[in-house]
């Protein structure tokens, strides 16, 4: 069964908001991010809630941290989220905050409205389908800050310090931003429904050959696979991706029903073909980036 990556196998930063793994040198210009990784929920969480605790597992994308396990062991340079997406979305912009759900928010913040936000999903998670409201109360904007400034700068500064560390051992950075989604309901009649999902931003975060080598390996490895819909990435790609500096970033989206029960609550043996895919993925990613396929496309 997969092996689960937790506080033992990498370095924890400070405060317990991600763990890093890999040397501080990365062994390749790949980078792993798992930014929904986190289910340590802080004691005294279900005072707060009108949801069983239970509920918000919902967030997660469980387990995604146990698919990266074996490049993890191999020397791969990752970074997967302590952090509870319930406290706080790092794949949103720290501006996309729901005024709902901060008390005493200054009116001169500056905020933006995301339709991610107007479904319940910014920042501060603040409704999922079908349970409504998850708070009872709402948080303090003492708190807010503390958040972002503890849990989602942290991240990001982390992550962008291994990126750069990339930058300079190899001359350039692949991102891949690894999640998992819920399985994907048939569409139109005949047409193929997506197990994985290559996002780059309508080509704003990667060069078009890194895309197109994703689903050449992940599809040749049987998968039905899209690209960009109906996820094309989010903040962690907008932020990170930089294709003009030799920055590229690509999300992988990975349907539950390839490697969880059916509840979607624990890893099945299939995950171990999940791993070997993405094994294959990142090998031929280095590839393309050490034979410098992919510049061409991004000039």
């Amino acid at each position: 069964m997969a092996d689960f990556l937790s506080m033992e196998h990498g370095m924890m930063a400070e405060g317990a908001t991600f763990a890093r793994f890999g040397p501080d040198i990365p062994a390749s210009p790949v980078i792993l991010s798992v930014c929904h990784a986190g289910r340590a929920y802080p004691e005294g969480l279900a005072a707060n809630l009108r949801v069983p605790v239970s509920t918000l597992a919902r967030l997660e994308d469980r387990h995604a941290d146990a698919l990266i396990a074996p490049l993890v062991d191999a020397g791969a340079s990752a970074i997967v989220a302590q952090v509870p997406r319930a406290l706080i979305d790092l794949n949103r912009d720290e501006r996309d905050i729901d005024p709902r759900m901060v008390e005493g928010l200054p009116r001169h913040h500056s905020l933006i409205e995301s339709a991610k936000q107007r479904g319940g999903l910014g920042l501060f998670p603040r409704s999922l389908p079908g349970c409504g409201d998850l708070w009872a109360t709402r948080i303090s904007f003492a708190e807010a800050r503390r958040r972002i400034e503890q849990m989602h700068r942290h991240y990001h500064n982390g992550l962008a310090e291994m990126i750069d560390a990339a930058v300079r051992a190899h001359g350039c950075a692949l991102l891949l931003d690894i999640h998992s989604m819920p399985p994907l309901k048939p569409g139109r009649m005949g047409e193929a429904v997506p197990e994985m999902v290559v996002g780059d931003r309508f080509g704003q975060s990667a060069s078009a050959q890194l895309s197109a080598t994703a689903q050449a390996v992940l599809g040749g490895r049987g998968y039905a696979v899209s690209l960009n819909h109906p996820y094309p990435g989010s903040h962690l790609l907008e932020r990170h991706g930089n294709p003009a500096r030799r920055r590229h970033a690509l999300q992988i989206e990975i349907s539950r029903a390839l490697y969880l029960d059916g509840r979607q609550d624990k890893p099945v043996p299939a995950i171990r073909d999940v791993q070997d895919s993405l094994i294959a993925l990142v090998q031929a990613l280095i590839e393309d980036v050490t034979n410098d396929r992919w510049l061409d496309a991004a000039e």
